[in-house]
């Protein structure tokens, strides 16, 4: 249960309905309640100043009526641009890109102000009484000395909600275009990609290496579909309610199918009447991976967005030196890093033990996955050897080092292929330098 209310809310976050229907009961449970302070005298004083000319009801009606429909025609407005830039990031970038632009706040909360209001003005324009219109009952009357009956209060909040939706629209305009920058976006996922390895790794790197594959009674998937979240808690209840281990046999963002085996029972004396359904129901699978647990979804989405940008149709090596030098960064903190990790809580024995990646994995994810890439381009192949001296030279494990030196050894063989004359000799000798400088 845990794990699928996870993925709900994973999946509410990357929504457009929820924040404009949240901001629409909100926003409808205020106008009611400054109509009701308008109609019980608690906004008499506005009469009194004498800066705020009171609205007549013609005039009010008619303001609200052009807030109303000002603020839905923006919104259609700013939903079409929202749809064109996702569309044009989803194109150019990759398409796992478009989970990032869906969870982008602020398109989510302007698009939801501009719908919050519409509803306000709205349900107050439905309380406006004119002169001539019977009151419906005695207290519309006396609420108010004006010709029928003004909500004060409630169109001055309008006002006030009309000048928050123009600055909105104007933050909106500046951060479409800003949001779509491919600098950004890669500056987004690498930001986050560092966030998440300081979250799952929090420990120095001891020198301990990745254990042995998990093995055991095996429990195997009953569905087919990508991990998207796994409930550890959970887990760990089931393995001591059981007094056994959990050996977890795939991680976030696998793909699984049936019969596919996902976990291990360890430690246990009987495991004929083990609660393998339990173990699955922890497991949500999905039709796409989400970043939500899964960190290497953000290195592919750097290694993605790096390929397309050293593909012969789009040929801008320039973004691909942007997505390796966040890679870098993303391997120097990994590898300043205990990649060996367990789940338990309360200090106690570790219950649930979870698929280890060591440090040859990640490198072979990032740099290794772009190497075909890098490897035909003179400029993305040289910062690729800068990127991984810099990341060699923040670590003390000669073993770490020594798998960025194998990368780099990889990635000299490939551009042996298909680089030729000058620029072959360029990235020779810069794979000289590289050498040199991993070794000290």
């Amino acid at each position: 249960m845990i794990a699928r209310l996870r993925k709900f809310w994973h999946d509410i976050n990357a929504s457009y309905w929820f924040l404009p229907a949240l901001f629409s009961i909100v926003c409808v449970a205020l106008a009611l309640g400054t109509i009701w302070l308008d109609r019980s005298g608690w906004a008499d004083f506005l009469n009194d100043v004498d800066w705020l000319e009171p609205a007549r009801p013609d005039g009010a009606s008619n303001i609200l009526t052009v807030i109303a429909g000002s603020m839905i025609g923006v919104a259609s407005t700013v939903f079409s641009i929202t749809i064109a830039a996702v569309a044009y990031a989803s194109g150019n970038y990759g398409p796992r890109l478009l989970t990032n632009f869906m969870e982008d706040r602020g398109n989510q909360f302007s698009l939801a102000t501009f719908i919050g209001t519409f509803v306000y003005a709205i349900t107050v324009l439905r309380s406006v009484r004119a002169e001539d219109e019977v009151a419906t009952n005695l207290e519309d009357a006396a609420a108010t000395a004006l010709p029928g009956f003004v909500p004060q209060l409630s169109l001055l909040v309008a006002f006030g909600l009309m000048a928050l939706s123009v600055a909105v629209l104007v933050y909106f305009l500046n951060h479409i275009p800003a949001s779509i920058r491919i600098n950004t976006v890669l500056k987004d996922i690498g930001a986050r990609l560092l966030t998440d390895i300081e979250a799952r790794f929090p420990d120095p790197n001891t020198g301990q290496r990745a254990g042995t594959a998990p093995d055991g009674s095996p429990i195997t998937a009953r569905e087919t579909g990508y991990v998207q979240a796994i409930s550890f808690s959970r887990l760990e209840r089931i393995a001591q309610r059981e007094n056994g281990k959990l050996k977890l046999a795939v991680r976030t963002g696998d793909f699984v199918h049936p019969k596919v085996v996902i976990a291990y029972w360890a430690d246990m004396d009987v495991v004929e009447d083990c609660p393998d359904a339990d173990v699955r129901e922890c497991f949500t699978l999905g039709s796409m991976r989400t970043p939500s647990q899964d960190m290497q979804f953000l290195i592919d989405e750097l290694v993605e967005i790096g390929l397309r940008a050293l593909s012969p149709g789009i040929n801008d090596p320039f973004t691909a030196v942007t997505a390796v030098h966040w890679l870098g960064a993303a391997t120097a903190e990994l590898g300043r890093r205990d990649l060996t990790r367990s789940y338990a809580s309360n200090g106690e024995e570790p219950r649930v033990v979870l698929l280890e990646d060591d440090f040859e994995h990640f490198v072979s994810r990032g740099f290794g996955a772009m190497r075909g890439g890098l490897a035909n381009n003179r400029i993305a192949a040289q910062v690729a050897f800068e990127a991984m001296v810099d990341a060699a030279s923040t670590l003390d494990d000669e073993t770490r080092r020594e798998t960025l030196a194998r990368e780099g050894n990889l990635l000299m063989l490939q551009a042996r292929e298909h680089l030729v004359g000058p620029e072959l000799d360029m990235v020779e000798a810069r794979y000289q330098r590289f050498l040199q400088d991993i070794e000290r």
